[in-house]
């Protein structure tokens, strides 16, 4: 593809998630409500599209709980209609709303806690160290934290030849804090103006301005953005919509919720321009 400038998503591709982050939202639902979704659930909200940010699948997680304990209704049927109004946060509210009668739904907002519901996921993803460096405050409860313990993807080869070869940005869902956290376990280092994380701008992924800015900040005729949600391909999508004067490539990395040719073909069904196992596999796809 000859990229010349390469932008990174940091979960599920620079570092393995599935014992953090989604561990995280699992075990929040669980603490407030003593019950929850199964980790691989998590995916569906993924796959419905607007969950760039996990605390937001872990408040939607929730009043699927709530909701489905009000009146029955199947995971699969609660993400397909998110999916159909528009993905995120508001399509989820907006599906219990129509699911529940109007005593259930006021029952079930009374009881849907996101302060209680982040506070949770923060303790349970930073430990209580971090908690108080970052949240200002202390824990609801004490723990280790699981972001210690995420295990890196990438092999320092890759990344000598990624930066050899482009230049490298970073485009993520996470807090600016936990991706600096996150850059320095795999030792990677990308100044501030090359990156967008949560706190860099509102719309999230798959909204566009965030990959055509690093773009011009480039001044790159093709950018290759890989990720290993859809909501990742389809921001590179919209970003050859809005900027036509420059080639987007969305690639998809399997190492993430997606895997195997079931996930091949759904990255492929929302535009991937290619499918990799694993972020190594992008040097010799992108400057062979």
């Amino acid at each position: 593809m000859h990229a010349d400038a390469v932008v990174l998503d940091i979960d599920g591709v620079l570092l393995d998630v599935a014992d953090s982050y989604r561990r995280a939202i699992v075990e929040s639902v669980e603490r407030l409500y003593d019950r929850t979704i199964d980790r691989d659930d998590v995916q569906r909200f993924k796959d419905a599209g607007g969950f760039n940010n996990d605390w937001d699948v872990t408040y939607a997680a929730a009043l699927y709980v709530l909701a489905d304990d009000r009146e029955p209704i199947a995971l699969s049927a609660f993400a397909e209609r998110i999916e159909s109004d528009g993905g995120g946060l508001d399509a989820a509210e907006s599906v219990a709303a129509a699911h529940l009668d109007a005593d259930d739904l006021s029952a079930v907002r009374d009881a849907w806690d996101r302060d209680g519901l982040r506070a949770a996921f923060q303790a349970l993803y930073l430990g209580a160290e971090l908690y108080r460096d970052l949240e200002g405050g202390d824990p609801p409860f004490e723990a280790a934290g699981y972001i210690h313990d995420e295990p890196v993807l990438v092999d320092r080869e890759t990344l000598d030849a990624l930066e050899a070869n482009a230049s490298v940005g970073i485009l993520t869902g996470r807090p600016a804090a936990e991706a600096d956290i996150a850059l320095d376990r795999v030792g990677l280092s990308v100044p501030d103006d090359h990156r967008f994380t949560m706190d860099d701008w509102e719309q999230g992924k798959p909204h566009p301005r965030a990959l055509t800015t690093l773009a011009e900040r480039f001044d790159a005729e093709r950018v290759a953005f890989a990720g290993d949600t859809l909501d990742d391909v389809k921001t590179a999508v919209n970003a050859a919509a809005a900027d036509p004067s420059r080639a987007y490539d969305g690639i998809g990395v399997l190492t993430g919720g997606l895997t195997g040719e079931s996930g091949r073909e759904a990255f492929e069904s929302a535009g991937a321009r290619a499918v990799v196992d694993s972020v190594n596999d992008l040097p010799a796809l992108l400057f062979a």
